[in-house]
């Protein structure tokens, strides 16, 4: 498996952000009410993640008091935080899209309420890929003493 290019990530980000403020602008006032829960939600995913990259990280480099991990732990973690970062870029970019609309409407109060709670799931989006990306690069095999000296 490569390791994620934050290339295309961001590509996915702006091309599902397009994507949903255009279909968005067509659609919005048949929308019901976007929910706040998920930036705590994903948030959770995120610390998850993140706690699950640094303890992945401890054990695969054998810091004192950690077990070894096994390598199709290891194998099924960086699959979960491949998918984690692309799920994460797309919803990044819907929630982007939809504030990029409701930002034109903030003298309303629904559409205001609607830009802070999209902002926020947006940043929270953000914070799952890049805790992804900690754990993908958590996962990765240290490379042996000889390979490290300088040639």
């Amino acid at each position: 498996m490569r390791p994620t290019r934050p290339g295309v990530l961001v590509g996915l980000v702006l091309v599902a952000a397009l994507i949903t403020w255009l279909v968005v602008r067509q659609v919005y006032a048949g929308l019901p009410v976007l929910p706040w829960t998920a930036i705590p939600t994903v948030l959770l995913l995120a610390v998850g993640e993140g706690y699950t990259a640094w303890m992945t990280k401890a054990r695969i480099d054998r810091k004192p008091n950690t077990k070894p991990v096994e390598p199709m732990a290891v194998a099924r973690l960086a699959a979960l935080a491949k998918a984690s970062a692309y799920v994460g870029a797309v919803c990044a970019g819907l929630f982007a899209g939809f504030a990029l609309h409701t930002v034109q409407l903030l003298t309303r109060d629904t559409p205001r309420l609607e830009f802070f709670i999209s902002l926020g799931s947006f940043l929270s989006c953000v914070a799952l890929v890049c805790a992804a990306l900690l754990l993908e690069h958590a996962c990765r095999i240290p490379k042996a003493p000889e390979d490290q000296s300088p040639k």
